[in-house]
């Protein structure tokens, strides 16, 4: 496959689905092969605009041939759907979620495990190139971070709660800057619109590092669909850096200690003697940069990952186990929220 061009479809052209069409019609190294959809409309739009064929199930895109597709349904259709593709040994993107529960999350996880078929998990924050910056930040062990990802509701993906439409991108990220899950949960969630929480607040703690200072860490998580603007947000907050990024404005700062270890001996022993340090210029203890936040669209950054993943037959970025991983941190968030008196389904 690495001399010829794969050949991918999409599955569901809803919000999501359609810019995975454009970008893979629009892809030198995919033959777009088209679409499934139950809305026939929909499907016709996007290969009168893109090309390829409006297939009429998702059996007969099987019985065609492709190497590749996107599966961007309703996310509780991923599991029918990439359990059908995987045993035909087709690689499979699934839009965040992986699926709208651990079991389900573990039962796709398992089927690319057993048919031995790349799956990668569409967590594009991963890729967003603010993200980006940060993870290529050195010298940073998080204490504590903050997330807020808030925005006005849209009535889409309301097939699920904010925790796995809205939240889940952030969990994901600190599966990416912990390595671990959260050893401990603690959330609380309000349902205004419908049964499902429409905004909700977590408090996660990890574990300590191998080899570090035993020091746990914790972040608090906050996401809500019924917020008057759009904003995301993230905080990481260590002993020697304060890094703050804006998602929306692409742009970010990271503080560090300027000051060396004599001058930090001798500002501690100032402070314990209860030496009157008012005068003393906080800004000549740190130094203030620009996160170097490159040009880039996240979702083709995702696509070329994966398409690259499929020619070399190589574990994705963030295979099926970091998409059950997201999972299940959130659910365990739901669970925690009702067991605080959330009323939600």
């Amino acid at each position: 496959m690495s001399e010829s061009k794969v050949r991918c479809a999409v599955i569901g052209v809803g919000r999501m689905g359609r810019h995975h069409a454009r970008v893979y019609a629009q892809h030198k190294e995919v033959d777009f092969a088209g679409v499934v959809d139950v809305n026939a409309d929909a499907a016709k739009s996007i290969t009168e605009e893109w090309g390829g064929v409006a297939f009429g199930d998702l059996q007969e895109l099987i019985d065609k041939g492709v190497d590749a597709v996107t599966i961007a349904t309703p996310t509780v259709h991923h599991k029918t759907a990439a359990e059908s593709l995987l045993q035909a040994k087709i690689a499979c993107l699934i839009e965040k979620p992986l699926a709208p529960n651990a079991a389900e999350a573990r039962t796709i996880a398992d089927a690319a495990e057993a048919n031995d078929v790349v799956l990668q998990v569409g967590h594009i924050v991963r890729y967003d190139p603010v993200m980006r910056a940060i993870a290529a930040l050195d010298g940073i062990t998080p204490r504590f971070i903050e997330m807020d990802r808030v925005s006005p509701m849209t009535f889409r993906s309301v097939d699920v709660g904010v925790v796995l439409d809205m939240m889940i991108h952030d969990l994901d990220l600190l599966q990416m800057l912990m390595g671990v899950e959260p050893e401990e949960v603690d959330a609380n969630a309000v349902c205004v619109l419908g049964e499902a929480e429409d905004v909700c607040n977590a408090r996660l703690t990890f574990p300590a590092m191998a080899g570090g200072d035993g020091m746990r860490s914790v972040a608090n998580v906050t996401a809500s669909r019924l917020a008057l603007k759009t904003e995301r947000k993230l905080r990481i907050i260590s002993e020697d850096a304060y890094v703050s990024a804006d998602f929306v404005a692409r742009s970010g700062r990271v503080v560090r200690k300027k000051a060396n270890e004599e001058q930090l001996v001798e500002l501690r022993a100032r402070l314990k003697a209860g030496e009157d340090l008012s005068n003393l210029n906080y800004l000549e203890l740190i130094e203030i940069e620009e996160l170097d936040v490159q040009p880039g669209d996240a979702l083709e950054m995702q696509i070329d990952d994966f398409l690259d993943a499929v020619r070399e037959d190589r574990r994705p970025t963030i295979d099926a186990q970091a998409g059950f991983a997201a999972v299940r941190t959130a659910e365990r968030i739901v669970e925690s929220a009702r067991a605080a008196g959330a009323r939600m389904v």
